[in-house]
């Protein structure tokens, strides 16, 4: 073992510091409902709140259990929040209460509720991140059939496909999970005696879901679910602690691929192997030579897919050779067995370079190791024959050669100067320096070539290969045996390197993509930078489909492609429909020229690419198909933020269209009715008691019919005014005029009732281009507001000056003022600032037809308090026009 396996991982110290300030989650896991989650989950608290947490219950659903309902007596419970929905009133937990409490352990009952419409989150379990995010321990209850990755599985064996659900990540990231355990027999027993059901309910449960058969597999999957998560804390706790392991607390097997003969057969060795153990299972390849031929990257990409279609996982990890890799692997993953191929060769020529399977059984410790031999014969994917190497490159040997002539110079240049054994270390920098260029093969040539030389021109007798001095011969040994190893560790230096260089390029590369993915925010854009991306990381042709009314359509695509013929069409079809690969190279209709894939999101399969190359055989190696699906996850999530974002945008501009629509009625119902009201009873008094009302009676009944139509004739035209301003119907009639003769006629025909209105305005003000009508209706409503809101014994002031290039115009009452969050929402329509418990008379659109008014004629209105006094200002700012002079 080397020092680093020493040492603790560092993701999986991340992962722990990663859970410092965080609550801690338990998930009380059940194969059915009724198993008793909810009651294990409540003695618990007692249990934990006998110890002295402060415990609460944030929502427990006890159904009528009369046993379970005792269980939460002694336990504070935070209200819960009631949410009207569609004409009911729905409770649901109050997250806002719980985080002002701030307990130390909460209850949460049935994680995969969804939350009324109208919550902060959706789902429950977003509710319970953020009580975790906040720091607050979470108890809660699961139920086998809602967890997502094992939906499918249970509705196939109950028939009943549930639509509430929770992402497996949820169970990953929890702290402890403790199955709720109860055989068949008792859970069917505690059905009947009305324990998890109503008795009508449960006779149907009885006969459809809660059925033996149904109930052993519903337990069967939640002991596996819950044993694989126990299985990854221990693997988790291992690396934090650096324990080498194996612990067998399960069975792990490994299986190490190679372009060797026999290497197949050592794939379908190791899926026999595991499903007698019933283990796990991971094909390794162990990337040690950049020099491998295409027919073996080919070969070693087989494999993998190999093992991929009959169950296991696939994986490439770098190494210095296959041996370390390998270990490396199986010691990181709690690995049990280890299944490798091995040759029968030569005795010595194994002592003098052992073999993989050699330094595997020598350094594999307690780990089983199960040798597969490599024989001759056919095999259905590595053939027997001996590797194919890849082609010499000449370079390689000529820039050697190259080296090799530039260090002989040198040291014939230093040979007077220099004794010969610090000769040889010049010829040992071009060893070095050919292994870092070209590899391993270019550098063991220079080594030959400096050796020679270094007999034939630095050993006494000079320029022969005689070796006079037994010496000379054990000097010109050793250094070639330096040179050799010299150039073996730095060849492998160099390929760590590359690999090095080429995953940190993917990295970068993959990190810019997801820069570029959030700042986008058109689809079209998007789906455009995905095609690029993934044709220029995996040199492939890409095109993008997505739905369009009821077909798929390609929507980009990369170098750009328009059209796809009748079978790439059916087999993008298929793959968009059944949410499996399809085309080229696959098991669905593999004679299309196109590989198509889903891509997926938590609500489905939402798009489809389509990969295409020029080459022949397969398309993607096992890393490049990795590759692909990291890119088209991250492609997925943009595109599922953008559906989000455009909902989003959606539902607000519903719910602000639904907030007029309703304001409206309310205007409509109760300020328009207001007016009708007093003109009826006026018109109905005068007719039925005209003879009895005196004269100053009629008079007075008279002008009430008369104002209260003023007012409704006032408020339709509001309503008709702000209709012209949204439909974009209002043009302004533009015209010189003297503003003090468009005050003088507001004043005479607004409400003023007996105000007292103080003018302020300076002389000589230049004339403004506005139109007459619509300004004189913007002073109208300005003193209509300030009348209805300021009390009866106060002035109103007109203000106005000129500053800057402007008219400024000012409206100052006396009256409550704005308060600080409504200056703006004032001018919004329908809204209205609430006095006390007072609502004053009016639509609410006067100040929006104002403002509507003002930036029509290139105006602005604004709304403050003022700073001398108690009271609201409205500022109105009208530009001068270049050719306005003094008004007479």
């Amino acid at each position: 073992m080397t020092d680093t396996d020493h040492r603790p991982s560092p993701d999986a110290l991340l992962k722990e510091a990663g859970q410092a300030g965080r609550g801690r989650l338990k998930i009380f896991l059940g194969a059915a409902p009724g198993v008793g989650k909810t009651y294990e989950m409540l003695v618990q608290a007692r249990r934990r709140k006998l110890d002295g947490v402060d415990a609460v219950i944030g929502v427990v659903e006890t159904h009528g259990r009369v046993e379970t309902d005792l269980l939460t007596k002694g336990i504070e419970t935070v209200p819960k929040k009631r949410v009207p929905y569609k004409g009911r009133v729905l409770a649901e937990m109050d997250l806002d209460a719980i985080l002002q409490r701030r307990p130390r352990l909460v209850l949460v009952d049935e994680l995969a509720h969804d939350n009324a419409v109208g919550s902060r989150h959706p789902k429950r379990y977003l509710d319970v991140e953020e009580l975790l995010a906040a720091g607050i321990d979470v108890y809660t209850t699961l139920n086998v059939q809602h967890i997502e990755s094992l939906n499918d599985v249970v509705a196939k064996i109950t028939k009943v496909r549930v639509r509430e659900t929770v992402p497996d990540s949820i169970l990953d990231r929890a702290d402890d999970i403790e199955l709720v355990d109860l055989t068949p027999e008792d859970l069917l027993q505690r059905l009947k005696e009305g324990k998890v059901y109503m008795p009508e309910a449960a006779e149907r449960a009885q006969q459809n879901y809660f059925v033996p058969g149904n109930l052993a597999a519903l337990r069967e999957l939640a002991l596996r679910r819950t044993a694989q998560r126990v299985d990854a804390q221990m693997v988790d706790y291992m690396r934090a602690h650096a324990i080498a392991g194996p612990w067998e607390a399960s069975e792990r097997l490994l299986v190490a691929v190679n372009a060797r003969p026999g290497a197949a057969m050592a794939v379908r060795y190791a899926r026999r192997l595991a499903d007698r153990l019933r283990a796990s299972w991971t094909a390794v390849h162990v990337e040690t030579d950049m020099n491998q031929s295409e027919a073996e990257r080919d070969r070693v990409a087989q494999l993998l897919r190999l093992a991929e279609r009959m169950g296991g996982m696939a994986a490439t990890v770098p190494a210095a050779n296959e041996a370390d890799g390998v270990l490396q692997f199986a010691r990181a993953n709690n690995v049990t067995h280890i299944v490798i191929t091995a040759a029968r060769g030569s005795r010595w020529l194994d002592l003098l370079r052992p073999s993989p399977a050699q330094q595997i059984i020598r350094d594999a410790g307690d780990v089983s190791i199960h040798i597969v031999p490599e024989r001759g014969g056919k095999d259905d994917i590595a053939k027997a024959a001996a590797p194919e190497r890849a082609a010499l490159e000449p370079r390689g040997f000529a820039g050697s050669l190259a080296f090799s002539a530039i260090a002989l110079g040198i040291g014939l240049l230093l040979r007077q100067a220099l004794a010969v054994s610090n000769v040889a270390l010049v010829l040992l920098v071009a060893v070095l320096a050919a292994a870092v260029t070209y590899g391993l093969l270019p550098s063991l040539f220079a080594g030959l070539i400096c050796a020679l030389a270094y007999n034939f021109f630095f050993l006494p007798p000079l320029y022969t290969f005689t070796i006079a001095d037994p010496e000379n011969v054990v000097t010109l040994l050793v250094f070639m045996l330096v040179a050799a190893i010299a150039s073996n560790l730095t060849a492998r230096v160099r390929t760590q390197a590359i690999v090095a260089r080429q995953r940190a390029a993917t990295t970068e590369d993959l990190y810019r993509f997801s820069r570029k993915l959030a700042g986008i925010a058109a689809l079209d854009d998007l789906l455009w930078a995905t095609a690029y991306q993934v044709a220029h990381m995996l040199k492939l042709h890409v095109v993008l489909l997505m739905p369009d009314g009821g077909d798929l359509q390609v929507r980009a695509g990369y170098p750009p492609e328009d059209t796809l013929d009748e079978g790439d069409l059916a087999a993008a079809k298929w793959a968009f429909e059944e949410g499996h690969e399809a085309g080229r190279g696959s098991n669905t209709l593999p004679g299309a020229r196109r590989l198509f894939l889903p891509m997926r999101t938590a609500r489905g399969v939402i798009a489809i690419i389509g990969l295409d190359s020029e080459r022949e055989g397969s398309l993607l190696t096992p890393d490049q198909r990795r590759l692909l699906d990291s890119l088209s996850d991250q492609t997925a999530l943009a595109i599922e933020r953008l559906h989000l974002a455009g909902e989003m945008d959606r539902a607000r501009v519903a719910a602000e269209t639904d907030k007029l629509r309703t304001a409206l009625l309310t205007s409509i119902s109760h300020d328009l009715r207001t007016p009708l009201a007093s003109i009826l009873g006026s018109a109905s008094s005068l007719k039925q008691y005209r003879d009895q009302l005196g004269d100053a009676d009629q008079a007075e009944l008279l002008r009430t019919i008369q104002e209260e139509a003023e007012r409704l004739n006032h408020f339709i035209a509001n309503l008709l005014d702000m209709t012209r301003l949204e439909s974009g119907a209002l043009a302004p009639n533009l015209e010189l005029i003297d503003l003090a003769d468009v005050v003088g006629s507001v004043l005479r025909r607004a409400p003023l009732k007996q105000r007292s209105i103080t003018l302020d305005i300076e002389s000589g003000l230049p004339m403004l281009n506005l139109d007459p009508v619509l300004f004189e209706q913007v002073l109208f409503n300005l003193l209509d507001n300030a009348v209805k809101y300021a009390p009866p014994d106060t002035p109103i002031t007109l203000r106005a000056r000129t500053a800057n290039g402007t008219v400024v115009m000012q409206l100052l009452d006396e009256g409550p003022g704005l308060p600080e969050e409504d200056r703006e929402r004032v001018f919004d329509k329908f809204y209205r600032v609430r006095a006390a418990d007072k609502k004053r008379a009016g639509t609410g659109l006067g100040l929006a037809i104002a403002r509507g008014f003002m930036e029509a004629m290139g105006g602005t209105i604004t709304a403050a308090n003022r700073s001398d006094r108690r009271g609201a200002v409205f500022t109105l700012a009208l530009p001068i026009p270049t050719i306005a002079g003094p008004a007479p």
